[in-house]
């Protein structure tokens, strides 16, 4: 298909040579630290707050644990999904990447011979940020927050018109909010299951909540061992 953009005298074009001559005008380090971040960082500094998140649910003691825990579940499996469903987008749109369709684009990584839009990072990271949203929505505003910066950083790479990160966040939006509910329906039951066996009772709860929920189904349960830790050091 005909590229998107063809011309510095498009928006998405110009926004391109915007954002990417912020990288001509920063000090070599600092295009080195965009290139980790756009490339690596953001993906791993993603799964890690994914991870803080499902730390944090565990250790509550509440009913809807096994609920929360299969939202973060959900999370990386709506990325997968949603990259998977790029693949025929790509092929379909055959867009290629900015700097070969134009003269003056600072390239930060090299080795991009691949379609450009939709953008996989920006489509990732916001539907992981979305996703997580659903779960806890403290951390999904710092999973989209970080989607943000990702897509910005793609731009600034010189890897992505504006308009690839845009599509990428359309999509993983798309993914994560519009399967959320039957990938909840399915597993939910899982995890609930789960929390029978040992493996997945460390899932979804931490010792210190599994011994708060027991103690909530069973009030007199600390009091009676109080009381005969009390007698035997009175004895």
């Amino acid at each position: 298909m005909a590229v998107l953009a063809e011309s510095g005298s498009n928006p998405d074009v110009d926004l391109l040579y915007d954002i990417n001559g912020l990288a001509k005008d920063a000090p070599h380090w600092f295009d080195r630290v965009m290139e980790f971040v756009g490339e690596y960082g953001l993906l791993v500094a993603m799964v890690l707050l994914v991870v803080w998140c499902w730390w944090s649910v565990r250790r509550r003691a509440d009913e809807d644990s096994a609920q929360s825990v299969a939202a973060l579940v959900w999370t990386p499996l709506a990325a997968a999904i949603a990259v998977l469903v790029n693949v025929p987008i790509r092929g379909f749109v055959e867009r290629p990447r900015p700097f070969l369709d134009h003269t003056g684009i600072d390239v930060l990584v090299s080795g991009k011979t691949d379609y450009s839009f939709v953008s996989d990072h920006a489509t990732i990271t916001m539907a992981m940020g979305v996703a997580l949203f659903v779960a806890n929505r403290r951390f999904g505003l710092l999973g989209i927050g970080l989607a943000l910066v990702e897509g910005f950083c793609r731009v600034y790479m010189g890897v992505h018109y504006p308009t690839d990160v845009i599509g990428g966040f359309a999509l993983g939006t798309a993914v994560a909010l519009l399967l959320s509910p039957p990938a909840m329906a399915l597993l939910t039951p899982v995890l609930k299951a789960a929390e029978s066996s040992r493996w997945g009772a460390w899932l979804v709860r931490s010792g210190d909540a599994r011994r708060l929920a027991r103690d909530a189904v069973i009030p007199g349960a600390r009091s009676e061992v109080s009381g005969a830790e009390e007698r035997d050091l009175a004895a």
